[in-house]
């Protein structure tokens, strides 16, 4: 059975690849130009597939991932939020996570319709 260039899979791959963008400017100073550099190699990869197709839209989606990650690491916030162990406590201050949600899934929502969208036309 032959690949598609739009199938789910593509559109998978893509979404990886959106992913790595998304952590590599988000950590920029730190692991950002080794994990740019690897999905470099990913989206040359799946650029080399023929017929590259509407699984594009999957960066948009993978892009979403990062700041879903950020609104979860702050959804006690925002303000200032301890936690207390048997010997120890430990206080930090939070963002709201409500911008990050929001930016998050709408990108994931806009990858996954724009891909469904174009790829029954």
């Amino acid at each position: 059975m032959e690949r598609r260039a739009d199938s789910w899979a593509a559109f998978c791959g893509w979404s990886v690849a959106g992913l790595g963008m998304g952590l590599g400017v988000m950590s920029m100073l730190t692991i950002g130009p080794f994990v740019l550099l690897a999905t470099l190699v990913l989206c040359a990869v799946l650029l080399y597939r023929p017929g590259v197709g509407t699984a594009m839209a999957g960066l948009a989606s993978g892009i979403g991932v990062p700041p879903l990650y950020v609104a979860w690491l702050n959804r006690d916030g925002p303000g200032t939020v301890c936690s207390h162990t048997a010997t120890s406590s430990a206080c930090t201050d939070e963002w709201t996570p409500w911008p990050f949600l929001v930016v998050g899934l709408m990108l994931l929502a806009v990858g996954v319709v724009v891909f469904v969208r174009l790829r029954r036309r």
